[in-house]
């Protein structure tokens, strides 16, 4: 019996070849299958088309141990993965009364009558073990064909969750590979990506040669950088023993640029600092509009430490709600360094918080001059008798520029907070 290391997933259904749905249950079924140390190197959309899908399937089959297909087994017309399925491993379908009888009792409840084209989801292939769906209509199907699994599950989250969780612990569980699959991300801000590659690519040569390989990828949006770490071993014990080196040589190689170790965010970084302390922040937004402060209270518990924001968007209300000298304005612009200091001190002196970080700028798309170009923003934060201040040039349209600005301004403080 073949052991199962490599999968792929197809998520059926048109509607996610389109802006409107995405695909989430990838995620989900890739975190399980890791858990037992499988590892997903395919993953495929693919619409409700006949021949499309079939193809799909044969190249997964082609490639992988473990097929994991999921959506397309409701009962409707464009409903084709499990005909599709069948037809490519020549199995024959044939209704199965049990199913047949718990879709009519699921009806009956209701009060209504069985539709006959709920049929259709009581047709098995031949040599198919059912999986019982006790949120829906649809069953799974676990296969088997030439040593490889193919395992089909519904597409409805609430319906898809329990029965993966019950296959993995179960069946999966007892056909895994037995290598545990451990990974870890490292995040990073202040560098770009071509910064950070500079600076770590000659560990990826002793990495992959190691007795226990460490495998890197490193991936850049908008603020930070990340790297994902990734090792496959006899037990978690040695892959997370070959990640602590590999996290650790990183570190070193990019000091405080490290915000992260283990996957966390900075504005969850941020707080526990805080809460540690036992340290109260407060934020004087202009062009951010309360990201900063939205981001930092995504954090549950946040109210241990953020005590208020104001935004000051008008150059009036620099003025009235954080005392920022109107001559001040005047002689240097509401985007500068004077002013985002003044908006700093203001916003620690109405508080009474311990630490305060202002931000202002120039989101655009319009605003800017050959002085102050789009993307000119200003962050200051101030800290018992320490100040820090710095003019940023971001680049992209005015969402990109909000979130750089309120990246570099939560930086900032971290920095602060644990210099």
């Amino acid at each position: 019996m073949r052991a199962l290391s490599r999968a792929a997933i197809l998520a059926v259904g048109s509607e996610m070849l389109t802006p409107s749905r995405t695909d989430t249950n990838s995620l989900l079924i890739t975190e399980q299958l890791n858990t037992l140390g499988i590892e997903v190197v395919l993953k495929m959309i693919v619409g409700d088309d006949r021949a499309e899908l079939a193809n799909g399937v044969r190249v997964a089959l082609d490639r992988v141990d473990l097929v994991v297909c999921t959506g397309g087994l409701g009962p409707t017309d464009d409903d084709l993965t499990r005909d599709v399925v069948a037809d490519v491993l020549g199995r024959p379908l044939r209704e199965d009364e049990s199913i047949t009888s718990h879709i009519k009792a699921r009806f009956t409840r209701r009060g209504m009558q069985m539709p006959e084209i709920n049929r259709r989801q009581a047709m098995v292939p031949e040599g198919g073990l059912v999986i019982e769906n006790p949120n829906g209509s649809a069953p799974g199907l676990w296969l088997e064909h030439e040593g490889r699994v193919v395992l089909l599950l519904p597409g409805p989250p609430r319906e898809l969750r329990p029965m993966l969780t019950r296959v993995v612990e179960s069946s999966l569980a007892a056909r895994a590979a037995g290598m545990a699959l451990v990974r870890r991300v490292v995040r990073i801000t202040g560098r770009t990506e071509s910064h950070t590659e500079e600076a770590v690519q000659s560990l990826y040569a002793p990495w992959a040669s190691a007795p226990v390989p460490v495998a890197a990828t490193i991936l850049a949006s908008l603020g930070q950088v990340e790297l994902h770490l990734s090792v496959r071993a006899p037990s978690r014990s040695a892959a997370a023993g070959a990640l602590d080196l590999a996290v650790q040589q990183v570190v070193e190689r990019l000091g405080p640029d490290v915000y992260s170790t283990d996957g966390r965010a900075l504005e969850q970084v941020i707080g526990e600092v805080l809460a540690e302390r036992g340290l109260r922040i407060a934020v004087a937004e202009s062009c951010t509009g309360g990201l900063i402060t939205s981001r930092l209270t995504d954090v549950a518990g946040s109210s241990r430490y953020l005590d208020q924001s104001v935004v000051t968007y008008s150059n009036e209300a620099k003025t009235s709600l954080l005392d920022v000298p109107a001559e001040l304005i005047a002689a240097h612009g509401a985007v500068s360094e004077p002013v985002a200091r003044a908006m700093a001190e203001g916003m620690r002196a109405r508080a009474g918080a311990d630490v305060a970080v202002a931000v202002t700028g120039i989101a655009g798309p319009g605003g800017g001059s050959p002085e102050k170009p789009v993307g000119t923003v200003v962050v200051s934060a101030v800290m018992g008798s320490a100040a820090r201040s710095r003019v940023f040039r971001f680049v992209g349209e005015r969402e990109m520029v909000k979130f750089q600005a309120s990246q570099a301004a939560l930086d900032m403080v971290r920095r602060m907070l644990t210099a």
